[in-house]
Parts: C-alpha cells; sequence; structure tokens
C-alpha cells in the first residue's frame, strides 16, 4: 500500500474537517470496489466443490474412508467433514 500525503489529493475544506478527527495520525481509506469470495477468482472454490463431490459419491458407493483416505491425501477427520457435513 502506497502512502499518500492528504494535502496533496484532499481540498482543503475536506481536509480540516478531517483533521478533526484524525490530527497527524494515519488514517485508512478502503476501496470502494466489492471484495471478491475465496477462490471466486482462482478458481479453487470450484476445484474443492468438485473434489468434495466426488468423495460424497464414493463414500456413498462403497469407498471405505481408509481408501479415500489413500486416494485424495485426506485425514480420516476431514473426510468425514466432508462427507458429513
Amino acid at each position: 500500500m502506497k502512502y499518500i500525503n492528504a494535502a496533496e489529493v484532499l481540498p482543503e475544506k475536506l481536509l480540516k474537517e478531517i483533521q478533526t478527527y484524525v490530527d497527524g495520525g494515519v488514517l485508512y481509506i478502503p476501496k470502494t470496489s466489492a471484495k471478491k469470495g475465496w477462490g471466486s477468482v482462482s478458481g479453487s472454490r470450484r476445484f474443492y466443490q468438485k473434489r468434495n463431490q466426488e468423495i460424497q459419491f464414493l463414500y456413498e458407493n462403497g469407498y471405505s474412508l481408509e481408501a479415500l483416505s489413500k486416494q485424495y491425501g485426506l485425514a480420516h477427520s476431514t473426510l468425514k467433514k466432508i462427507i458429513y457435513g
């Protein structure tokens, strides 16, 4: 994040108003754009949803937790969360 001097970008009236609240302090101003959800840009959310559906399907069709653990490299507790969650 780049530091910007408020006196260089804000109108004087607005700067004086802000100084009544934050005189000499550091103020963070968040972006106006909405934050994207986890995994929505990289596609990882879709990947894990598909994987979890496969795990649920395989378990329902007779695969054991041990077999799924070896196939997907996941702990039994993680598999239980996916299957029963």
